[in-house]
């Protein structure tokens, strides 16, 4: 791991107009590193988001911290960040653009090496990242912890570039065992290179040592597992490694 980083808030625009203010984290070298943008929960921009970003660039990567909502707006009530997430909804190429945006800026940070890039995404974020390989973009390498896999529109053969790691929880009663069945549908119908990981005894949020509390303010059935936690975290950066190291 790389003991010392450079962090710094990054502001752009999406193609739909949004204001959006990303959080980067890399490595303090002087050579371009593989980058990986990091979704956040319906929540929003959260801290949770800029850890995860500060430990892959302490793997020797460049993150952002994508802003979906707009100056980095966070929230701990379940109905406001359902409100946030149901208005990306809206216009079916909202959460495209937005991500899209993230991806482009993330590839234009003088630490970054564009060829090589990836997406990560937590709840809410698993849909955005997936939807954004959906439609083509660069990626080597697509992760979606508890992440909603319903597809704005079924993957098509050769639009996802990259492989794609679902890390599901088994006792997930938001994203059901029947959903990931059907999303492994859809990625066997196009031919994409998948896999997907059930986390046993593992509940939506596993991987977010929040959850718990959240569960319990709001009413949402979220929950914390370390084990799981552990264990997708492994899973994704063998991934990243497997596919953004070798250049």
């Amino acid at each position: 791991m790389t003991a010392s980083i450079i962090t710094r808030e990054i502001e752009y625009t999406a193609k739909d107009g949004t204001h959006l203010i990303g959080f980067f984290a890399a490595p303090a070298t002087k050579s371009p590193v593989a980058g990986v943008i990091v979704a956040p929960e319906w929540w929003g921009r959260t801290d949770y988001t800029l850890q995860r970003a500060r430990e892959l660039a302490e793997h020797g990567y460049a993150a952002l911290a994508i802003d979906m909502y707009g100056e980095k707006k966070v929230t701990t009530e379940a109905a406001q960040a359902n409100a946030w997430m149901t208005q990306t909804f809206q216009d079916p190429d909202t959460i495209v653009t937005r991500a899209t945006a993230g991806l482009e800026t993330l590839q234009a940070q003088p630490e970054v090496d564009a060829s090589h890039v990836a997406a990560i995404g937590f709840c809410y974020g698993g849909k955005v990242v997936l939807d954004l390989a959906r439609e083509g973009a660069p990626l080597k390498a697509v992760v979606s912890f508890h992440g909603t896999l319903a597809p704005k529109a079924p993957a098509q053969k050769g639009q996802i570039q990259g492989e794609i790691l679902v890390l599901h929880g088994e006792k997930d009663s938001m994203v059901t065992l029947e959903d990931v069945a059907k999303f492994k549908e859809e990625m066997n119908n196009a031919e994409v290179d998948y896999s997907v990981v059930v986390l046993e005894g593992a509940k939506h949020g596993f991987s977010n040592p929040l959850a718990d509390e959240r569960a319990k303010a709001t009413g949402v059935d979220l929950g914390y597992s370390a084990q799981a936690e552990q264990d997708s975290l492994a899973a994704m950066y063998a991934l990243l490694e497997r596919h953004l190291c070798a250049k």
